[in-house]
């Protein structure tokens, strides 16, 4: 990893490592579609990046050409590696080497993971433990995804969507969830149940799984994992028999205030972000750092620092009584998780544009998807974002509209991507909440949705 060449490294797992890895002194180079805010910050730690993909963007004297899931085969920087005899390492193997030799702390859930890791390095971070982290989204600035800590905690998301979490060794681990998701790549509930099993069994010998005992998913895989040899179970969550239990979890405007039961003793602590969901991800932080031998009260103390991170509930701006917030939740579970905890923080209308993400997570889940719109007053749902995915015949928006409507929705379709922040702006009066949701460049639309309701023509 001493030269490497990331295929996409704008991305949100990939320039993660590359920062860590430029930080480390290797001679980073890469490629991305586009120009981006993470593509300067990269540059501006040393490494060279080029926009648009070509075999001439491989330098020579690159030790390692790294790629991710989303990379097709007929890339042709990853064609030309080939060709030329460069090592084609995954991404996942490339944060396996840097988690060598650290204390690892892995996340891993259908969701959740992003946030749980924001709250665990920002938290050990604020006790002065001076810990490593590989996120999959920024905490507050483009760059801030990943750091490079002198200290022996390394902390990191652990994505089970393709199966690349079979490579991590944790000491910790946390699963927050085990749900159907990532249809490319799991057929069934016996798969996914059998892939979070392997990752498991890769904790190292004496470590420690933390998991939700409140979900499902989560109790079955505990009963599944129970008693694999020196493995130490700790459930957390509402539950009574959870090991660290929820008493309450109460709403305060955009904070939470969280009372847990935890080695016998009560705790109470501060929240900086809405909803009972990022409450029990606080919990499951609090409870994996407790493992790693950070007493409690003063992690609970510390994970009041956590403020949120870029794309998960994020203030986007204001204007006309009207607050913009972008919302990453794609699948059903964090689309209501997300649209309860606005529902708490506000006492006003909440409504949503929402942009699907994949054709194959449309097709299998539009029915949840649109119960799930059914909670806000109002929703637009705009065309799918394929990302990495082909279209699907017959497989559109107009699936969770319909099955929005048939929950009780008042839903529109708006196919002009462009039109949104109009539509939108029309639609909202002082003293909504507005949210972009999805996990594409909806994202995009906040800044012109406020600049719509604050009368200046939105950039072209």
């Amino acid at each position: 990893m001493h030269a490497p060449h990331f295929i996409g490294i704008g991305g949100a797992g990939m320039s993660g490592l590359a920062k860590i890895l430029a930080v480390r002194g290797a001679r980073v180079s890469g490629s991305d579609a586009k120009e981006s805010e993470t593509v300067l910050a990269l540059r501006e730690l040393g490494a060279r990046v080029a926009v648009g993909h070509a075999a001439e963007n491989v330098p020579a004297g690159v030790s390692s050409v790294v790629v991710s899931s989303a990379i097709r085969a007929d890339n042709p920087e990853l064609a030309a590696a080939r060709e030329r005899g460069i090592p084609v390492v995954h991404r996942s193997d490339a944060l396996a080497a840097l988690m060598g030799g650290r204390r690892a702390l892995a996340v891993a859930g259908t969701h959740g993971k992003t946030t749980t890791t924001s709250m665990l390095a920002v938290s050990l971070a604020e006790l002065g433990l001076e810990p490593s982290y590989a996120i999959g989204g920024d905490l507050d600035a483009p760059g801030s995804n990943a750091h490079h800590g002198a200290g022996e905690i390394f902390v990191a998301e652990a994505d089970e969507s393709d199966r690349s979490f079979h490579k991590y060794a944790p000491e910790v681990a946390i699963i927050l969830n085990v749900e159907l998701d990532h249809h490319a790549n799991y057929a069934s509930m016996d798969e996914i149940h059998e892939s979070f099993e392997t990752f498991v069994g890769r904790i190292v010998p004496g470590g420690t799984l933390v998991v939700s005992a409140d979900q499902e998913g989560a109790r079955e895989l505990t009963g599944r994992v129970r008693g694999l040899g020196g493995l130490r179970v700790v459930t957390y969550g509402a539950a009574e028999d959870a090991d660290v239990r929820v008493l309450a979890v109460r709403p305060h405007g955009m904070t939470s205030e969280v009372t847990v039961l935890i080695d016998g003793a009560e705790l109470t602590f501060t929240v900086s972000v809405p909803g009972r969901h990022y409450a029990h991800n606080a919990v499951a932080a609090l409870a994996a750092g407790v493992a790693l031998g950070v007493p409690a009260a003063e992690l609970a103390k510390a994970l009041g620092a956590y403020t949120g991170v870029r794309r998960r509930l994020q203030l986007k701006g204001e204007a006309g009584g009207v607050q913009v917030i972008d919302s990453y939740a794609h699948h059903p579970t964090e689309m209501v998780a997300d649209l309860e905890a606005i529902r708490e923080a506000t006492e006003g209308r909440v409504l949503v544009v929402f942009q699907p993400h994949l054709f194959s997570r449309t097709q299998q889940l539009a029915e949840e998807m649109g119960q799930a719109l059914a909670l806000a007053d109002a929703s637009v749902v705009l065309d799918i974002y394929p990302a990495r995915e082909d279209p699907v015949p017959g497989v559109t928006s107009e699936l969770i509209i319909d099955a929005a409507r048939r929950a009780g929705a008042d839903v529109r379709a708006e196919h002009i991507f462009a039109a949104a922040p109009g539509v939108l702006a029309g639609l909202a009066r002082p003293g909504d909440l507005l949210l972009t949701m999805g996990a594409g460049d909806v994202t995009n639309l906040g800044p012109e949705i406020v600049a719509c309701l604050a009368g200046v023509a939105p950039s072209a």
